[in-house]
């Protein structure tokens, strides 16, 4: 049996409701079926244990003085300051020391490109998921001229845009999840590129119109800075005239949260902090719209998918919807912000508009189901 390494920045079975965690969980669930697997990540903790048939290696995460001594090394370096937040010397010595044991190497995001890129040799894959030289330029041009994080994500998007060209020349293969992303892409790397979509396992509807339902949902990593903007933003500049319409609308956030913005942002009473949740059925109930209204995002959004396989209606920023491919023609988006807050009143009051986009999310999610998803592998594993 072959034997694959799987790297990883996060621990996939940390039970984070995270894109990237839900992906790499999948992605190592998929291969220990198939390969002697071992997955090599950060945590909380030293171990090494089994998970199933996955040999877990997990090396303990630095704390916040060490991570800055090493986003100044990686500034130094012309590196994306991000490989140096994720860095471990600890999991880099283990990489260089046993990925001969291996036939295949697998990268879960740049952040952990880091320990192979320079490796020869070796079949390579690195599961980019997004552009993320895209989310920083669009961060860049979105944040205010004055506001000091403008420099940051400037120096970031240059850096993690010369780091992506570099693992476009350095690894076999490298997985996107948008297909516009990659017709943006010089033609001579695309060779190398393998859309993949995001997935889900079940689809449940879970949506009832009824005139008492009341909750606005989001949900997503909020320490994600596309998120946080996406929620502060819609706290402070939609919620307020929504609210002038229905007082008793509610706008609900799942997902994980640090306590500074739970405790701002729950002053106001209309906004509910449900942080990290295991399940999230027993918290759709009297939900009428999710939404996914970030102006900064690039790939796919897994908040759609995940709104979908319930069949809650959404909305989606024009930014956002423009990724999906498959969808962006059929379910509704807005282009402003009046035109965001009559979407979410619409789904609202109108019942057969609500029913419709229900539906349509129900019958268009079939095609992301991750057995199907998944079996993009068996070419690319070979």
């Amino acid at each position: 049996m072959k034997k694959i390494l799987f790297i990883s920045p996060r621990n996939p079975f940390s039970g984070r409701y995270s894109g990237d965690v839900i992906r790499a969980r999948e992605f190592a669930n998929f291969f220990s079926k198939k390969f002697n697997t071992t997955l090599v990540t950060l945590d909380k903790i030293n171990s090494n244990k089994k998970i199933g048939k996955i040999n877990l290696i997990s090396f303990k995460e630095k704390n916040l003085i060490i991570n800055i001594f090493y986003i100044l090394i990686s500034l130094v370096r012309l590196n994306p300051l991000q490989l140096g937040y994720f860095y471990s010397k600890e999991m880099r010595d283990y990489v260089q020391n046993n990925y001969k044991k291996y036939d295949i190497i697998f990268c879960q995001s740049l952040r952990s490109a880091q320990y192979v890129v320079n490796l020869k040799n070796k079949k390579k894959i690195l599961d980019m998921g997004d552009l993320y030289s895209k989310n920083y330029s669009q961060a860049y041009k979105t944040t205010k001229k004055f506001n000091p994080i403008k420099l940051i994500y400037f120096i970031e998007y240059i850096l993690i845009n010369k780091y992506e060209k570099y693992c476009f020349k350095n690894f076999q293969k490298i997985l996107l999840f948008s297909k516009k992303e990659i017709k943006s892409l010089n033609s001579n790397i695309r060779n190398k590129i393998v859309q993949i979509n995001f997935g889900i396992h079940e689809i449940i509807n879970k949506f009832k119109f009824s005139n008492k339902n009341n909750k606005i949902i989001f949900i997503g990593n909020i320490n994600y800075a596309p998120n946080k903007l996406a929620c502060s933003n819609f706290i402070n500049n939609i919620l307020p005239n929504i609210l002038r319409i229905n007082p008793n609308i509610e706008f609900h956030i799942i997902g994980e949260i640090s306590q500074f913005n739970k405790l701002i942002w729950q002053r106001n009473r209309s906004v509910k902090i449900h942080g990290k949740v295991k399940n999230l059925k027993p918290l759709l109930s009297k939900t009428f719209c999710g939404i996914a209204n970030l102006n900064v995002s690039s790939g796919i959004q897994t908040k759609l998918l995940t709104y979908m396989s319930y069949g809650i209606p959404s909305i989606s920023s024009q930014q956002v919807i423009n990724n999906f491919d498959a969808i962006k023609s059929s379910l509704p988006f807005y282009k402003n912000e009046k035109e965001l807050i009559n979407l979410i009143l619409k789904l609202k009051t109108n019942k057969n508009f609500s029913i419709s986009v229900s539906k349509k999310s129900l019958n268009l999610i079939k095609k992301f189901k991750w057995e199907k998803v998944l079996k993009i592998f068996d070419n690319i594993l070979k």
